[in-house]
């Protein structure tokens, strides 16, 4: 198993703390395996193996327990109020009125619980009101472009990143790379589960082909701003009878389904965020592969899609920045404060490297300001601007 080294340490943090620990990310993204590593952990830590109770609903043979009243006395019967026990619960949605279970096992001060879940509509509704100030939710992605590099071993940094990005950052996709065929199958698989399970089924969306052409819209037009509206007029143009309110209902599920995820917009010089014209990028550029084929044209945008999941990896809210006329990729806004970033494949000539600067240099405040791109040039200065090679910042090097 990989080990997912930055999630284990926020799980370690809350162990035993009063809150719900929620893990939530799309389907295969690493979400049950994480819960195996930790219990590894506890374990390794001297935690008895009777004093942890580990469910997965989508495992057949736990369907009977997928009956509130049947979880609730399960796990009552397997616990003792004197002994800390440890309770993991994989993909809790699939239990009927879970929230109501969770919030009476929460109540034991003896259980520790951990749950996760493949659909944001886990946090909606009646969970988020009944465990308000109760749980913290960590958010889990693919491998980073650095796990990536830990998995597949030592090589040239440059061929693993095109590697990374033209395959897909899936963990179980490294058993697929020697075959394109079943690399395509498994990804194919992962796409068909969310689209069907997290998407069409959650939301009951009668109209799949409608549904199909809105994904592939989206996932050409990574790194371009888009409105509803814009979709909507664009995909009519194609003889795709679309309406905005489709639109915008169609791109909750998929948000919540963690397969797209939005940027929106923040006005750098007003400090205030926009409500229209926002970016998307997808959790997976092989998944982007699978719909789109191979695009060796995309090579910025692929590029921005890669720097901005990282981001969010590193507990970043990313937005995209607007200033007068100029844009700038990402704001993100941390706990120390904003950094400011440009992304681009190439900035070798001096045209383009202007152009990245230009946004930057209007920039009045003292927050550092980075260009990432592909050239394989040693880090240059531009009175404060650090231009930086996006493989070794992907490294954290």
């Amino acid at each position: 198993m990989i080990e997912r080294r930055e999630y284990i340490n926020q799980l370690i943090s809350y162990r035993d703390k009063p809150v719900i620990k929620i893990i939530t990310g799309i389907r295969r993204c690493g979400k049950s395996t994480l819960l195996s590593l930790f219990q590894d952990y506890l374990l390794a830590s001297g935690v008895s193996l009777t004093r942890i109770i580990s469910l997965n609903f989508e495992d057949y043979e736990n369907r009977q327990l997928c009956a509130p009243d049947a979880l609730h006395e399960y796990i009552m019967a397997h616990t003792a109020a004197e002994e800390k026990t440890y309770i993991f619960l994989d993909e809790i949605q699939n239990v009927q009125d879970f929230q109501r279970v969770v919030d009476s096992l929460y109540l034991r001060k003896s259980l520790d619980l951990y749950l996760t879940g493949s659909n944001a509509w886990l946090l909606s509704g009646d969970l988020a009101t009944l465990l308000s100030g109760r749980y913290v939710q960590i958010q889990m992605l693919p491998l980073s472009f650095s796990e990536y590099v830990s998995a597949v071993g030592p090589g040239d940094r440059a061929r693993q990143y095109i590697e990374y990005q033209e395959n897909s950052s899936f963990p179980g996709a490294l058993d697929f790379t020697d075959n394109q065929q079943s690399l395509r199958g498994y990804l194919q698989g992962i796409y068909d589960s969310v689209v069907l399970k997290d998407v069409v089924g959650r939301y009951k969306i009668t109209d799949t082909l409608m549904l199909e052409s809105l994904i592939r819209f989206v996932f050409d037009s990574i790194g371009s701003q888009l409105s509803t509206k814009s979709i909507s007029n664009a995909m009519n143009a194609n003889s795709r009878k679309i309406d905005v309110k489709t639109v915008e209902r169609y791109l909750r599920a998929l948000l919540d389904s963690f397969i797209i995820y939005q940027a929106k917009r923040y006005d750098i010089k007003g400090k205030q965020f926009l409500k229209t014209l926002e970016k998307y990028y997808v959790v997976d550029i092989g998944l982007g592969n699978l719909l789109l084929g191979k695009r060796g044209n995309n090579i910025g945008h692929i590029l921005e899609n890669v720097v901005y999941l990282e981001l969010l990896r590193r507990g970043y809210q990313v937005y995209v920045g607007k200033l007068d006329n100029l844009e700038v990729d990402f704001v993100a806004m941390g706990q120390s404060g904003l950094t400011y970033f440009q992304v681009a494949a190439t900035v070798r000539d001096q045209a383009t490297l202007e152009r990245e600067l230009a946004p930057l240099k209007k920039i009045s405040d003292d927050y550092p300001k980075l260009i990432l791109t592909l050239d394989e040039d040693p880090e240059t200065n531009y009175d404060g601007i650090r231009k930086l090679r996006a493989i070794d910042w992907l490294l954290g090097d």
